[in-house]
C-alpha cells in the first residue's frame, strides 16, 4: 500500500423501484453533488472520476458527471457487475497511492423491472462457467438464474449442517428491522420470521422477501491524501485501512454451490484484508455485506471470519449480527432492504459506513464504532473487501 488514502466526503440518494426513478444522470449528479458538499469542495478540484454502472451504453459516466461540472478531468467507465462500485472506489484509492490528491468514485444505476438478464444473444455468456456448474451440480428450473445459484448455495449450506429454513428468514427479518432506522432504505417496514416464509417461494430456501429487489439509485465518495484532507480542514476523516479484490480460482468450478457464488473469494479478499490492516474480524464493529440472497449473507458471515464455519445459524439465533452482538451486520438494512441498484452499491455501503464511524448515523448508530469492514460480491466474479477506520 501506498500513502494513506481517507474518504472525507460521500452522498447517495434514497433508492426506488424501477419506473420511479429519476434519469441514471440526474440521479448520480445529486449523489455527486451531496459527497462534494460532505468534503466541502468543489468539483473542479476533483483531479479523476471513476464512474461505475453495469446497464448503461458507454460513457454513461461522462453524461453522469457533466451534470456536475465540465472540467475535462479523465473519467473512467467500470463495469464489474454487482461489484461494479467498490471496484469503483478502489481505483480511486489506486490513484491516490499513485500520486492522485483528490478524485471521486461514482456508482448509479437505472435498472428494468424483473430479473437481471442479458443483453446480448450473439455471444459467449461472461457467466457460462458459472452457468455449467450449476447446471452439472442442480439442473435448471423455472425461477431467475441469479435466485437459483445463490439458493443451491444456501440449499447445499443446509444439507451439510442441517441449518433450518427460519434462520434464512431470520437474516431478512433483522434487515427490515435495521432498515426501518434507515430514511435512504427502499424497504422500511418490518417483517416478522413468519411472514418471510409466507411469502412466495423463489428457489427453495428462498422465498421472495429473501431476495434483493431490482432498485434504480446512485452513491459517491470522495477519497484523497492526508495533505489534502488537512488542508481543507478534515483533521481526523475515515480512511482505508485495508482493500483487496478477487476474482475466480479453479475451487470456483468445483462442483459446488457454495464455491460457485464466492465463498473463496470472499474468504481469501478478507485474509489480505486483514493483513494489510493488522486487524481480524474480532475488531470489527460494524459491517456492510453483500446480502443479494439471505443465503449469501449466511454464507458471508463464515467466509469473512465473523463467526466459524457452521456456526451461522448459532450466531443469528444469539443475535450476534445485530446491536448488542459481536458485529452489527446491515445496519442499512442491506441489499434485501435498502435495494441493490448495482453500480452503486458499493458506494452505498462505503457512505454507511463512513457515518457510522463518523457517529452521524442516527437511529441505527452502531455504540463506539472505530473499525468498519465492507464486503461486495458480484458473479462473473468480482468480490470487494475493504476495511475502513477512524
Amino acid at each position: 500500500m501506498g500513502r494513506r488514502v481517507n474518504v472525507i466526503g460521500v452522498g447517495m440518494i434514497k433508492f426506488s423501484k424501477p419506473g420511479a426513478s429519476e434519469d441514471y444522470h440526474v440521479m448520480a449528479a445529486k449523489a455527486a453533488h451531496a459527497a462534494l458538499g460532505d468534503a466541502k469542495i468543489p468539483y473542479e478540484m476533483v483531479e479523476q472520476v471513476y464512474a461505475g454502472y453495469v446497464y448503461g451504453d458507454s460513457t454513461c459516466g461522462q453524461r453522469a458527471v457533466y451534470e456536475v461540472g465540465l472540467t475535462g478531468v479523465p473519467v473512467f467507465n467500470v463495469n464489474n457487475n454487482c461489484s461494479t462500485g467498490s471496484t469503483a472506489l478502489m481505483l480511486a484509492k489506486q490513484a491516490i497511492e499513485g500520486g492522485a490528491e483528490c478524485v471521486l468514485a461514482l456508482g448509479f444505476e437505472k435498472m428494468e423491472k424483473g430479473a437481471l438478464g442479458s443483453k446480448f444473444d450473439d455471444r459467449e455468456n461472461p457467466m457460462a462457467k458459472h452457468a455449467s456448474v450449476m447446471m452439472a451440480t442442480q439442473g435448471f428450473a423455472q425461477a431467475p438464474p441469479t435466485a437459483q445459484m445463490f439458493g443451491g448455495a444456501g440449499r447445499e449450506y443446509r444439507w451439510k449442517y442441517g441449518t433450518k429454513r427460519e434462520t434464512f428468514a431470520k437474516v431478512s427479518e433483522k434487515a427490515r428491522k435495521h432498515a426501518s432506522n434507515n430514511p435512504y432504505a427502499l424497504f422500511g417496514q418490518r417483517l416478522s420470521v413468519e411472514e418471510v416464509l409466507a411469502s412466495e417461494e423463489v428457489f427453495d430456501p428462498l422465498t421472495r422477501y429473501q431476495c434483493c429487489p431490482p432498485t434504480c439509485g446512485a452513491a459517491a465518495a470522495i477519497v484523497c491524501s492526508d495533505d489534502f484532507a488537512k488542508k481543507h480542514g478534515h483533521t481526523s476523516p475515515v480512511w482505508i485501512a485495508g482493500q483487496a479484490m478477487t476474482t475466480d480460482y479453479k475451487s470456483s468450478f468445483e462442483k459446488s454451490m457454495i464455491k460457485m457464488v464466492g465463498y473463496d473469494l470472499t474468504a481469501n479478499a478478507a485474509k489480505k484484508v486483514y493483513e494489510q490492516a493488522g486487524l481480524g474480524p474480532q475488531d470489527v464493529q460494524v459491517c456492510e455485506l453483500h446480502d443479494c440472497f439471505s443465503a449469501n449473507e449466511i454464507l458471508t458471515y463464515e467466509a469473512l471470519g465473523l463467526c466459524k464455519e457452521g456456526e451461522a445459524e448459532k450466531f443469528i439465533w444469539d443475535e450476534q449480527n445485530t446491536y448488542g452482538g459481536k458485529v452489527v451486520t446491515n445496519p442499512s438494512g442491506g441489499l434485501l432492504s435498502k435495494g441493490h441498484p448495482l453500480g452503486a452499491t458499493g458506494l452505498a455501503q462505503c457512505t454507511e459506513l463512513v457515518w457510522q464511524l463518523r457517529g452521524t448515523a442516527d437511529k441505527r448508530q452502531v455504540p463506539n464504532a472505530k473499525v468498519a469492514l465492507q464486503h461486495n460480491i458480484g458473479l462473473g466474479s468480482a468480490c470487494v473487501v475493504t476495511m475502513y477506520r477512524v
